[in-house]
Formats: structure tokens, sequence, C-alpha cells
């Protein structure tokens, strides 16, 4: 077809073969946003919410997450992940929610950083919203991606796409 690489020249999807590609070190950074009232931010950040601890709870549940991506996004590679971390960053009426994967492998883990960022935004919301339903989650994206053939790909910090 137009060489779209999870498009069969039939026109059907396709998982896309890495068989022969070699292995590398490869590591990709997202990050993504949620802002919030001024008391549910302070609830958090006090420990203070409802449902409990919504950071420790968001960790774990971006990682379980990133695990399982291959499950989650059709014809993604499910893969053997070596590391991910999700990490927060308080903000004067947000939380920055950063996760960082790796592995050594045949093929990137960019989808598996950005659903670890997606579903810890998604699980700071449900923990918090009994405080603050207006919240609202953005600015997900890759930060940076490293390893394979395309080598370092940095975002450009001044633009969102």
């Amino acid at each position: 077809m137009s060489g779209l690489t999870h498009i069969a020249e039939n026109g059907a999807a396709h998982m896309v073969d890495v068989g022969g590609k070699a292995e590398t070190h490869r590591v990709a950074i997202a990050s993504g946003l949620i802002t919030m009232s001024k008391d549910a931010l302070e609830a958090i950040r006090q420990g203070d919410a409802p449902k409990g601890d919504v950071l420790g709870t968001a960790r774990v549940a971006g990682i379980m997450a990133a695990k399982r991506t291959g499950d989650l996004i059709p014809l993604c590679h499910p893969l053997g992940l070596e590391a991910v971390a999700v990490d927060f960053a308080l903000e004067p009426t947000s939380i920055r929610v950063t996760a960082t994967a790796s592995l050594t492998g045949k093929t990137g883990v960019e989808m598996e950083a950005m659903v670890a960022v997606s579903t810890a935004l998604l699980t700071i919301y449900d923990m918090a919203k009994a405080i603050d339903k207006a919240m609202v989650i953005g600015e997900v994206r890759l930060i940076e991606k490293r390893g394979g053939k395309s080598g370092i790909w940095k975002a450009q910090e001044d633009s969102a796409n």
C-alpha cells in the first residue's frame, strides 16, 4: 500500500515484523498534566484525599499499565520491560506526571511510557474526583526516545507538538 508499517499490501492491519531488527537499549520518556483546584491539590499533597494515597496508587497504576500496553493498544508488541518509573511534580495548580520506560529489544517503548502517564493521570482523577470533578487531563506527549535505528529524539522545549 502506501508504506504504512501496520498495513499489509492487501490493506489489512497487521503487527509489524521486528524479527530482523537488531536489539538495542531503548528508553522513552513521556509526560502529562492534570490541572485541579487548590483544595484537591492540597489534599493530595497532605495525603488527605478520601481514597487514600493518591500519588502512591497512581505510581503503581502507571507501572502496571505500562506492562500491559500490548494488551491495550492494537498491534502493539507485548514487551518484557526492564524498568518503568513514574514520577510526579506538584505545580501551583496541577500535577505533572513523567514516566520512563526502558528495555533492550527490537522495538521502542514510547507507547509504554505514554500509557503509564495516561493511566497515572486517570488514577489521580479517580482518587480525587470527590474533591474536584472538574479536573482536566492534558498535554500527554512523548518527551524523548533513545535507541533503535532513529537514535535519539527529543521534543522541542517550546512546542506541544
